[in-house]
């Protein structure tokens, strides 16, 4: 009987080890949201990544982490890129899908330098300071715009850029990163695909450019024709070759990125996958050396776990709930805020009515999509939640305002003043034709909103609710079928939105915003 109770007793204490074992490990995807295009450095023990929001103002996040794993939002490189027609959603244009792309990070010389391009204005950005966290940043324009760059800073003091995709270009920067040195733009390798066969769907591109114990390492991506999105590596001695290429990773698609170490000496590769409506996610995968290569993944795999420090979760480093309730040193909205498209700051406060944002209208709009001020924050997965009250006592007729999930294919809960009666519509954009699912009258001032999101295994559907005390959920309208479009290029978000169909000057009061990882 004793031996029997020491075996039960060894057998709990093992797995009791066992499960706290697996549970403080990180698993992949390290961030179950929309961070694709990352760029990454490490600055003593801190790490610095910047990644892609396109039209969404600020733009160009950089994020912070201690342990590859658990991050957070620091900072934006802009607040708006540009003042122009389509970033500002003016005169019928818009920039979904476009703004700024896939930046670059790099630290040198005690300054950090995050570059990125636009098809938007055509131009090239490098964004310079001395403090990431805080600023101010410097900030040099030129053109042309160079697709998928990488800025590189080597030993012997010159300044690359490399470019492209499939062909990719290369030149040297002036020392003031202004523009390219004249009579120094060549091709860098006539065609960086060929590892991954003759026959390739997306060339390679995302350059990433790194130097490990003298030798230069090129990362990019590759989409072969009836295959899945691939690592390419190409190795040199010198930048100017011979470059000697090899597919490095070929699982779940995971792709595009570079390499990160730790101050004990590991090694990683920091990459994304195309993850359904979610957007694209990133994933850590381990890195050995092996004859002067970066060997990527666990027998080409990438691992479920990972030998860091577990997540605690997305909020509040990436995505977070706002009460709106602001002190006297607090920035009007936190780094998890961004508007979709240039906002028009005459229009919204969290000062007017404390402990509220108040979007207003100053014109009229035909749509939710060209409709500005919008503000979003990622949804998150596997699955997620976003609830807010609102009040509704000052709108106009022909407003709509409300909780939405956007993308081009969006769906929302929201109130429409129409004919002199307000009501509580669900509206959907599944079919690209929006559509007034399901309405019913509103006879009070406040009404509480939800939308539910579940992205597992990429079922990519969303509910909405709405609810008269804060307290009971009616479900309303249709279930939305989420889906990743390449016109908005982007994962789905929560927006709060107030638009006005009629004529301008009402507003809504939202009390709060608040997001769980949980339905």
């Amino acid at each position: 009987m004793q031996r029997r109770f020491y075996l039960f007793l060894l057998v709990t204490i093992l797995y009791s080890c066992t499960a706290l074992s697996q549970g403080s490990s990180a698993g992949n995807p390290v961030i179950y949201a929309d961070v694709p295009d990352m760029s990454m450095i490490r600055v003593g023990d801190t790490y610095y990544m910047s990644s892609t929001t396109m039209h969404m103002a600020p733009g160009v996040p950089i994020m912070k982490s201690k342990d590859l794993v658990n991050w957070e939002l620091v900072n934006y490189c802009y607040d708006i890129l540009a003042d122009v027609d389509a970033l500002n959603l003016n005169n019928g244009k818009n920039a979904y899908g476009s703004g700024t792309w896939a930046s670059c990070i790099r630290y040198h010389n005690n300054m950090y330098y995050v570059s990125t391009f636009s098809s938007t204005t055509g131009k090239t950005y490098i964004y310079a300071t001395e403090d990431i966290e805080k600023g101010p940043w410097k900030t040099v324009t030129f053109t042309p715009s160079y697709h998928d760059h990488t800025v590189f800073f080597d030993d012997d003091g010159r300044i690359y850029i490399i470019w492209g995709g499939g062909k990719l270009h290369i030149a040297e920067l002036k020392p003031d990163l202004s523009g390219i040195k004249e009579g120094t733009e060549r091709i860098f390798i006539e065609n960086a695909s060929a590892p991954s066969g003759d026959n390739v769907g997306l060339p390679a591109e995302g350059s990433q450019l790194f130097k490990v114990n003298g030798k230069y390492y090129l990362f990019n991506i590759t989409w072969p024709r009836g295959g899945m999105r691939t690592v390419v590596i190409h190795r040199a001695d010198n930048m100017n070759g011979p470059w000697e290429g090899r597919v490095a990773l070929q699982d779940k698609g995971v792709a595009q990125g570079g390499l990160i170490d730790t101050p004990d000496g590991r090694w990683f590769a920091y990459l994304f996958r195309d993850n359904g409506a979610v957007g694209r996610i990133p994933y850590l995968v381990p890195v050995k050396w092996e004859d002067g290569w970066p060997v990527l993944g666990i027998n080409g795999k990438v691992p479920e776990t990972l030998d860091l420090p577990a997540s605690k979760g997305l909020i509040p480093g990436i995505v977070a709930s706002d009460e709106f309730i602001r002190k006297k040193k607090d920035a009007a909205l936190p780094l998890v805020w961004q508007w979709n498209h240039n906002p028009d700051n005459s229009l919204w406060s969290v000062g007017e009515r404390k402990g509220y944002l108040r979007l207003k209208t100053g014109r009229v709009d035909a749509d939710f999509l060209s409709a500005r001020n919008t503000l979003t924050q990622r949804t998150v997965g596997p699955v997620c939640s976003g609830t807010t009250s609102m009040d509704v006592s000052n709108m106009k007729e022909g407003d709509f305002a409300g909780l939405a999930l956007l993308q081009k294919k969006y769906g929302f809960v929201g109130v429409m003043y129409e004919n002199g009666v307000k009501k509580i519509v669900m509206v959907s954009a599944q079919t690209d034709k929006p559509e007034e699912v399901e309405s019913l009258p509103l006879n009070q001032d406040t009404v509480f909103l939800k939308a539910e999101c579940n992205f597992t295994d990429r079922k990519d559907m969303a509910d909405f609710y709405y609810s008269l005390d804060g307290k009971k959920w009616i479900k309303i309208g249709s279930q939305l079928k989420m889906a990743y479009t390449l016109p908005h290029f982007m994962g789905y978000r929560f927006g709060l939105f107030n638009y006005a169909t009629k004529t301008s000057g009402g507003y809504v009061d939202f009390d709060y915003f608040r997001i769980s990882d949980k339905k």
